[in-house]
């Protein structure tokens, strides 16, 4: 009730502002009143130039920091899975914070008003959408969000907005009984079709019911009924009410119940997502005109520079070509340019996550796959005995880019092909953090960081990596932000900020194509046990040139050489390389040869540049 009176009372007062402006507009004799520039109506703008050259910073809004305590409206304090009260304010008061750790890019978690608890368990991420055309009471009004856009533009800081296309929050139920009531209820195996008769018992709910392949089915005491009717909730307390529109209509859902098997496609594309948020027919035009409609207007309203879009793999590939061309379209006749869109498909199939990249759809996608057979493999399974995976895995995977992605930039797109576009991550809010499974080695934090900030593609941060968050599993790898007093002197962070300087000093490293100089299948007492070596010339960063060698190895300092076999660079390595991430600057001398023997101290790297290109 609350969240009600205050949404009324704001929207209240902006009437009387804006009758008073209009007043002052009109009388004799007297000026417009100026409407402060922050918090007003903004003109679009492009911000980025080449998103090659951006750092992204993931941030959970009600995590990071509480700028507003009269938001804070069913706040549970220390219970990771409830509501914690961070908000745009307080996003907006610590830009500095942001800003010195060498971010120029915040992902925020979605904006839009969503059912607030389910099962104990609040929407403080912003997940469970119940109506795409309203802000989020929790995390502050409209004035409050262009507040925070203008004042991030202002400081050379772009927004990119988190959205969910593929489903909405659990906004009905499935009436399996048609008694008119939600039920949890003992009956049955679960087994297909659901009749009364069987003897062999199971929990069946009708919030959450599993996948059925003609819909989920009603039942009675003589047997089957047909599909069971969608009943949208009514219950205002908790913002369980119907959307407005399309999406507040039955034949907005597929209604074949919640996913089991993820490799089938049917089940991928067409079911409930686990935890009983509901599936959105999206192929039918009123839905994609809906979503299109609402999120661009959020981008128009308050000047936003991008979108990551959560679930792609399981909606149909026709809509990302819909979605995609018309945001782009619509955007480009108001002056925004390079609008980027990077989605979530959350699976370590490279070859399905460049199919999200085919023509006319997405400018980029999250690398889950990097993620599980670099970050995981190579990096955080460098702390268990026997289980790391050699860094010849990173160079097979970084082969298929060419193949398994788009080549070409999208039409009216960011102008940068997928292929040299993917964003780049350790963890995230969906994985356990970096070192819980890394069992708490911050040198192979650190370590991975550098691979992170100098390859291929768009860097991403998970917020509380550079303050050494290492929680487990949702909600533990949500914490609070605030807690650390956004200290800038930790280690990590003060890495990762000079990290993200020397990324912005050298072209090669944001913009050079990729050559990998070496790789090992070793991960044991070998030479090279370890050893990662790759240069970054060429392509749009034309004679700029840098080399990036990594030891990936928890055992031992390795050399980039394995018996008679020593690395050998390109042509554009030749003179004296000087070591940039090295406080003493040590040089390296390239013979006319290329060959190259460099011996690593084990969890640490060398960012290599020629000595007549280093920044002081």
């Amino acid at each position: 009730m609350k969240s009600r009176a205050s949404s009324q009372q704001r929207k209240h007062a902006s009437a009387i502002l804006s009758a008073l402006v209009l007043a002052a507009c009109v009388a004799p004799g007297t000026g417009c009143v100026d409407v402060p520039a922050e918090g007003a109506q903004p003109k679009l703008a492009t911000h980025v130039g080449d998103w090659r050259d951006e750092v992204i910073y993931q941030v959970l809004v009600d995590r990071f920091a509480n700028g507003d305590l009269n938001n804070d409206y069913g706040v549970r304090p220390g219970h990771l899975a409830r509501f914690q009260g961070g908000d745009w304010r307080g996003l907006t008061e610590h830009l500095d914070y942001v800003k010195e750790l060498g971010v120029t890019t915040l992902w925020i978690s979605p904006i839009v008003k969503n059912v607030e608890t389910d099962a104990d368990v609040d929407s403080y991420h912003g997940y469970w959408a119940q109506d795409l055309s309203q802000l989020n009471p929790h995390f502050g009004d409209i004035a409050d969000l262009r507040r925070f856009t203008s004042r991030a533009h202002d400081m050379g800081i772009k927004i990119v907005l988190d959205i969910v296309t593929n489903h909405m929050g659990q906004v009905f139920y499935y009436d399996t009984n048609l008694n008119g009531n939600p039920d949890i209820y003992i009956g049955g195996s679960g087994a297909l079709p659901v009749v009364s008769s069987r003897s062999d018992m199971s929990r069946i709910t009708e919030y959450d019911p599993d996948w059925d392949p003609k819909g989920v089915q009603a039942f009675t005491s003589l047997g089957p009924a047909g599909r069971a009717p969608l009943i949208f909730f009514q219950d205002a307390a908790i913002n369980r009410v119907p959307p407005p529109g399309i999406l507040g209509t039955a034949r907005a859902y597929h209604g074949f119940g919640r996913i089991l098997d993820y490799d089938d496609e049917a089940q991928r594309t067409l079911g409930d997502f686990p935890g009983g948020l509901k599936d959105v027919a999206t192929e039918l035009q009123e839905v994609r005109d809906e979503m299109v409609e609402q999120y661009t207007r959020w981008v128009e309203l308050a000047d936003l520079d991008g979108f990551r879009i959560d679930t792609v793999k399981h909606v149909e590939y026709e809509f990302w070509t819909d979605f995609a061309t018309r945001v782009r379209e619509r955007l480009l006749r108001q002056d925004k340019n390079r609008f980027l869109m990077f989605g979530e498909a959350f699976d370590g199939n490279d070859q399905l996550l460049g199919s999200y990249t085919q023509e006319g759809m997405l400018d980029s996608v999250f690398y889950f796959s990097q993620h599980y057979q670099v970050f995981r493999d190579v990096f955080m399974r460098a702390t268990t005995e026997d289980e790391q995976r050699g860094t010849d895995q990173i160079a097979s995977l970084w082969e298929l880019r060419q193949k398994n992605y788009r080549n070409e930039p999208q039409p009216n797109g960011i102008g940068v092909a997928p292929s040299r576009a993917l964003v780049n991550f350790m963890d995230n809010h969906d994985v356990a953090r970096f070192l819980f499974e890394a069992n708490g080695d911050k040198d192979v934090l650190r370590n991975a960081l550098v691979l992170l900030m100098t390859e291929e593609g768009i860097p991403c941060l998970y917020y509380g990596t550079e303050q050494d968050f290492a929680g487990g599993n949702d909600p533990a790898n949500r914490e609070n932000l605030w807690e650390t007093g956004f200290a800038t002197s930790g280690e990590t962070f003060r890495h990762f900020a000079k990290l993200a300087r020397t990324r912005a000093s050298y072209e090669a490293i944001r913009r050079g194509d990729t050559n990998v100089v070496w790789s090992s299948g070793h991960v044991g007492d070998e030479e090279d046990a370890g050893i990662f070596a790759f240069e970054r010339t060429g392509g749009d960063a034309g004679d700029a040139y840098a080399l990036i060698v990594v030891n990936t190895s928890n055992k031992k300092d390795s050399s980039t050489a394995s018996g008679d076999q020593v690395m050998k660079l390109g042509a554009g390595a030749r003179g004296t390389l000087v070591d940039v991430l090295d406080p003493e600057r040590k040089t390296y001398a390239v013979p006319a040869s290329g060959e190259l023997r460099v011996t690593v101290p084990k969890q640490r790297s060398m960012i290599l540049v020629p000595e007549a290109a280093v920044v002081d």
